[in-house]
């Protein structure tokens, strides 16, 4: 009876188990996904020190648009972020609520500097957003992605060539930084 009670509880907790989006298709056809991430953000400002900040984020992208939820180190909302065509909304966790049609200006409202969020979910994935230049690893993956003034470097768990990465870092030299390290992807909801 404990074997059957073990193995069914086993079958229930593997059912539960999110199967990563390399395992649905294959990354050039991935279309909507979500992840969970740890990031460290770099900004540099003219005439003054770098800033840094870093926490938390859950990403959810589906059919075009895109829902970021930041939070602190300690696990506390910070920000929403919704963005779609032709629109970006931010709700910081003090209730304001700044809209935009132009999203990466948005980003720069509250950076300092344009983020490239419209861009984002491909260079996630190691895809161009427009004319990459991509260098691939051994196994055939996504290595370094460079476009319109970024340099995008992936970094993965293992040596399988369908892996997403575990390791994305977005840099725009002299003034942005942006380390995520992806915890989890989900095919999304």
């Amino acid at each position: 009876m404990r074997r059957i009670g073990a193995v069914l509880a086993c079958s229930l907790l593997a059912a539960c188990v999110s199967v990563p989006p390399e395992l649905l298709a294959p990354r050039d056809q991935i279309g909507d996904f979500a992840l969970a991430a740890r990031f460290a953000l770099r900004v540099s400002v003219p005439d003054g020190p770098p800033e840094n900040s870093g926490g938390r984020l859950e990403w959810e992208h589906r059919n075009g648009n895109d829902r970021v939820l930041i939070f602190s180190p300690l696990g506390v909302g910070v920000a929403e972020i919704d963005v779609g065509p032709g629109r970006g909304r931010l709700r910081t966790a003090d209730g304001q609520l700044r809209e935009s049609a132009d999203a990466d200006a948005l980003m720069e409202v509250v950076t300092g500097r344009r983020l490239p969020i419209r861009q984002l979910p491909n260079w996630l994935l190691g895809r161009s957003g427009g004319a990459a230049i991509v260098t691939s690893d051994s196994a055939g993956r996504p290595a370094r992605l460079s476009e319109a003034g970024w340099q995008i470097e992936y970094a993965y768990p293992d040596d399988t060539p369908g892996a997403l990465p575990k390791l994305v870092s977005l840099r725009r030299d002299g003034e942005i930084d942006l380390r995520l390290r992806i915890e989890e992807w989900r095919a999304a909801p």
